[in-house]
């Protein structure tokens, strides 16, 4: 047992979070991802019965954004004509203005090919149950 990490941060998590080094991409995939096939290359961890906001709060507990890079957190685009709204990505910024002093000036938008093309380079995929749509976020790791 270790003090101070929370339980939903499995220790397959832990150690992978450990791992990874500065610049390295994590991607928390919402439920529609296709974590599996753009996780070929990457160790994919599922969190089935999990949100990406209470994932991403529990891993910016632990993880520092990369300080070296304008936007260390990108977010999946809307594609034109997708009449989908987004107000998870409200809670996205809150949780990081907790955990970075740039707030949500880290924050940048990838268009959603590009993103897959970015995803396919990370180090981690997780895989989650999260139903909103375009909830996929990528964090790029920093220094401590």
């Amino acid at each position: 047992m270790l003090k101070n990490i929370p339980p939903i941060i499995s220790p397959e998590l832990l150690k992978v979070l450990c791992e990874m080094g500065h610049g390295d991409r994590l991607v928390i995939g919402d439920g529609n991802f296709p974590s599996a096939s753009m996780g070929k290359n990457a160790k994919v961890i599922r969190l089935d019965g999990h949100n990406v906001p209470e994932v991403l709060d529990a891993i910016l507990r632990l993880f520092p954004l990369d300080c070296y890079v304008e936007k260390p957190v990108s977010l999946m685009e809307v594609m034109p004509g997708d009449k989908t709204e987004t107000p998870i990505w409200d809670r996205y910024k809150d949780i990081v203005k907790n955990y970075d002093d740039r707030g949500a000036d880290c924050i940048g938008h990838i268009e959603r090919f590009a993103f897959y093309e970015e995803a396919q380079k990370a180090y981690c995929i997780i895989a989650t149950s999260e139903k909103a749509l375009y909830a996929n976020i990528m964090l790029q790791k920093g220094v401590i």
